[in-house]
């Protein structure tokens, strides 16, 4: 088993004449907080889109170490075929699977998940629809057990219940579970998005800006949710974030974008005093700084 869970390699995303991403590499080691910063319009929230499949990236390679396997990322979302392809069955057959069978879904299924920069819960539902909706690929899905009400589905049922109230329990909204999830505070949606994304069993978790919006004393709850996360349940973390305390605070290796290109990557001290990474945050050359 790789010690790094997610390697991105020489990564590019065009959006016609628009180069969002240029020769992006990182990688991101299992157990750790990674946190990815970097000025607005840096290209981060394009990165996590191309990491969990809401992108195909134009270029480059993603893999996934997770669940005892790697995944080709690119290769997951449906590779273009090539004329090499109609001369080696075998070779065309599997690109067809994945165009007919492969998708977004698959990258959650080998063992990501992530949340939004802009909370997308289902609101007329309840929080604990929110979660029991989200183990659906752990849930019996047999209609005849369903018809039936089998011992298995029942157990099935059962074991959806109490993994859903455990992370209700963990981002402390056991109380909320019967709301509408459009009823709840800002922050008790993003916790609440945390809990839905931990639902689908993952091993990375990507986290967009979770701190957006919450005043200080949510963000220092939220930072300990994460560090419980990585702590206690085994997770590797990968968090954007413009909360520089939280930032610092929490994260084990940080990687810095700017204009689509990684400028910075290492532990949090070396960042804080990195000269391309102020420039890059105050707007100045490097030769100003000096």
């Amino acid at each position: 088993m790789s010690d790094e869970i997610l390697r991105v390699e020489h990564l590019a995303m065009q959006f016609g004449g628009i180069r969002a991403l240029h020769d992006v590499s990182l990688g991101v080691r299992r157990g750790s907080i990674t946190a990815l910063i970097g000025p607005n319009g840096a290209g981060k929230t394009t990165l996590f889109n191309c990491l969990t499949g809401f992108y195909r990236a134009s270029g480059g390679s993603i893999r996934l170490d997770t669940r005892g396997k790697t995944t080709d990322v690119l290769q997951e979302l449906g590779e273009p075929f090539q004329p090499s392809d109609f001369v080696r069955p075998r070779q065309f057959a599997r690109r067809l699977w994945y165009k007919l069978f492969g998708g977004t879904h698959r990258v959650n299924r080998a063992g990501l998940a992530r949340t939004f920069q802009n909370i997308r819960l289902f609101r007329e539902m309840s929080v604990l629809e929110n979660l029991l909706v989200a183990q659906h690929l752990w849930l019996n899905r047999s209609l005849l057990a369903g018809v039936f009400n089998t011992p298995g589905f029942r157990r099935a049922e059962e074991q959806a219940l109490a993994h859903a109230f455990y992370w209700l329990e963990v981002v402390d909204l056991v109380d909320c579970a019967n709301r509408l999830a459009g009823e709840l505070s800002y922050g008790q949606q993003r916790r609440l998005e945390i809990a839905r994304a931990m639902c689908t069993r993952p091993q990375l978790l990507c986290l967009d800006e979770p701190a957006a919006g919450l005043n200080p004393a949510e963000t220092a709850a939220l930072g300990a949710i994460v560090r419980t996360l990585r702590e206690t349940h085994d997770l590797s973390v990968l968090l954007i974030e413009h909360d520089m305390g939280m930032v610092m605070g929490i994260s084990d290796h940080i990687v810095v974008l700017d204009h689509g290109e990684v400028i910075a990557a290492g532990a949090p001290a070396a960042i804080r005093h990195d000269p391309k990474v102020i420039a890059a945050y105050l707007g100045v050359d490097e030769e100003e700084l000096a």
